[in-house]
């Protein structure tokens, strides 16, 4: 590992990740990094626009680098590409926002969002992340990991975004285990009150889990008994189909899970 590097990674995630504007000496505090060298990395960032610093409080931000870099990775990514008919079919379905994820490091970050069908105001939510402990797309992505990256994310910090998320190894555990089980997740204003998360595995090929899908609305709107049944279905149903566009199929390691979402 290039030490340069690796440091220069570190501070761009710590940005990405706080308050909007971080001055050197918080930088330094969070990574236990001396106060010159996150100077100098943070000067090296600058002149190639990934950090931009504003001039009257000299605290650092993103820099309009790294749009650039997300849009690039966006255009590039197989996953994203191969869904898109899928969730569109599945938000006219089910009267749902989608969104589709990838896991990075200990978050999910949403690489495409299909709009509710309605005429309600919506933010775009593509480039967001959040925990995965904390959100059903985190839990069916996870759960289908090889077991040392599941113990890695296990042991990772479980902050709790609501009073509903699940924070500790065991609950966890048990969750993942159903989501192995029944091959959907569902998640009950874990992290945002009053919302909710319906979402199931997407594999890729050699078995691999390349992401999720899943349907994002108001708890009382995703869950209630009448609903959900229906709803899990037509996840399920998208998963596999963007599983097969991805190269998944029944004849490998993945046709267990391939067959649960039938």
């Amino acid at each position: 590992m290039i030490q340069s590097v690796d440091r220069a990674a570190r501070i761009l995630a710590v940005l990405g990740a706080g308050p909007p504007r971080l001055g050197v000496t918080e930088i330094s505090a969070r990574l236990g990094l001396a106060k010159p060298t996150v100077h100098g990395l943070l000067r090296t960032l600058e002149q190639h626009d990934l950090v931009a610093q504003d001039p009257d409080t000299g605290k650092y931000s993103l820099g309009p680098g790294v749009v650039s870099l997300g849009n690039s990775f966006l255009g590039g990514s197989e996953l994203r590409a191969r869904s898109l008919r899928w969730t569109e079919a599945l938000a006219q379905r089910a009267g749902e926002a989608v969104w589709v994820a990838t896991l990075s490091g200990e978050r999910v970050i949403v690489l495409h969002h299909v709009f509710r069908p309605d005429d309600t105001v919506q933010i775009l939510e593509v480039g967001a992340t959040i925990p995965w402990h904390a959100c059903a797309l985190g839990h069916a992505i996870v759960a289908h990991l090889p077991a040392p990256e599941q113990s890695r994310a296990l042991a990772a910090d479980l902050v709790a975004l609501t009073g509903q998320t699940k924070t500790t190894r065991a609950a966890l555990g048990r969750a993942l285990t159903q989501v192995r089980k029944h091959g959907y997740a569902v998640e009950d204003q874990e992290a945002t009150v009053g919302d909710a998360g319906i979402a199931a595995p997407i594999f890729g090929r050699d078995a691999v889990v390349a992401g999720s899908v899943g349907l994002v609305g108001a708890a009382d709107r995703l869950l209630t008994p009448a609903a959900r049944p229906d709803l899990i279905r037509a996840v399920q149903e998208a998963a596999r189909a963007i599983s097969r566009d991805l190269g998944a199929g029944r004849g490998d390691a993945t046709g267990s899970v391939l067959s649960a979402l039938s």
